[in-house]
């Protein structure tokens, strides 16, 4: 871990404890210190900012409503990572849905999702990959998401997910196999 990454860490953790205590203004400090982390981690899955500054205030709350739920396996970080992760794949689930009902509204062949102005891109066909591989192989998406798009290391990836690393490891081979076959064959 890099030394500025091992500092962010250590300082996001100082402020948890201190809102566990009872700290009236530490939350408020987490949430404001956190909110770089949880917009990266959004903008990774949406592709306009104004989508993934709605699932990064959507995952802020979670994490500041859920804060004592952390069970403290893995790191705050990588417990923060799947909050973040989530809030942004239901922010697309959400934004996919309403694309849908507009395009019917308007006009009725346009029922592909990547006609809609509110998807375009790379990261369309990254969130449908990923759900392509939610239906077919779900045990693999968190683990992929952990490690590919959190970044998290190998074996908070297992710890996070409670398999052995040796399981991650394959999961995360098996998510990339999937998501590679999946975005070739759109590309074909």
């Amino acid at each position: 871990m890099l030394h500025d990454e091992a500092s962010e860490a250590d300082t996001l953790e100082r402020l948890r404890l201190a809102a566990l205590d009872g700290d009236p203004h530490a939350v408020d400090d987490l949430v404001r210190a956190l909110e770089p982390l949880v917009m990266r981690r959004c903008a990774k899955f949406l592709p306009h900012r104004a989508d993934a500054e709605e699932a990064c205030q959507d995952a802020l709350v979670a994490v500041a409503t859920k804060l004592r739920s952390f069970s403290g396996a893995g790191s705050f970080v990588g417990w923060v990572t799947v909050i973040a992760s989530n809030s942004a794949r239901s922010t697309y689930r959400s934004l996919k849905r309403r694309g849908s009902e507009q395009a019917v509204a308007v006009l009725p062949e346009a029922l592909d999702p990547r006609t809609t102005s509110v998807m375009a891109g790379s990261r369309v066909d990254l969130m449908e990959a990923l759900e392509a591989m939610e239906a077919a192989k779900p045990h693999l998406v968190e683990s992929f998401v952990l490690r590919d798009l959190g970044q998290l290391p190998y074996d908070e990836v297992a710890e996070i997910t409670g398999v052995p690393l040796g399981t991650a490891k394959a999961r995360i081979h098996d998510a990339r196999a999937f998501m590679r076959g999946h975005l070739v064959e759109r590309l074909a």
